[in-house]
């Protein structure tokens, strides 16, 4: 069974705003290594979307592939699974998830393979409260952003987890990963 993974960056007070938080070389590193650890990738609408605008190069031309960094290169190769009840069709590489989530979730992760990853804010949360996340990776940044969305707010229920792996950045920010109790 192939693990779903989540991943997100996240300031000291819970922000997970891409606009709040800066990311360096070694970051980039980090998350395209951990891309690296799945065969897809699974995003709700507005993170397919914030995805497709910041990394998919506007022609498949070899020079423009070249040019990005291999963050970039691994999202863009990636088969993503997106799940909108707004969209209609989505291309890049993606398929549409329609239905029930955790039963298309679950088919998902019993397909052969290293692993999903998982994004954003919204989508993580519901699948949290399903139960289907395997591993949860906080980036925690030492920056106090103020504002923007939050992490896991309004919750239905508790999720108990217990640390299994950490590493630290020159910068500052610590990556601290979960697998739930």
């Amino acid at each position: 069974m192939r693990p779903l993974r989540y991943s997100i960056n996240v300031t000291l007070d819970g922000c997970c705003d891409h606009q709040g938080i800066e990311a360096d070389e070694a970051l980039h590193r980090h998350h395209a290594e951990n891309l690296a650890q799945a065969d897809a990738l699974l995003f709700g609408r507005v993170t397919y979307e914030m995805m497709e605008s910041a990394f998919r190069p506007p022609q498949r031309t070899q020079a423009a592939l070249d040019s990005m960094d291999s963050f970039a290169r691994t999202i863009d190769a990636a088969k993503k699974y997106v799940v909108s009840t707004t969209l209609q069709k989505v291309d890049w590489n993606a398929e549409l998830l329609r239905g029930d989530l955790k039963q298309a979730v679950q088919r998902l992760k019993q397909e052969p393979g290293k692993g999903i990853f998982v994004g954003g804010v919204k989508l993580p949360m519901a699948l949290a409260e399903l139960g289907l996340i395997d591993e949860y990776e906080f980036v925690v940044h030492p920056r106090l952003a103020g504002r923007g969305p939050t992490l896991f707010s309004g919750m239905s229920k508790h999720v108990d987890l217990k640390l299994v792996g950490r590493e630290e950045f020159g910068v500052g920010v610590v990556a601290l990963r979960y697998a739930p109790k």
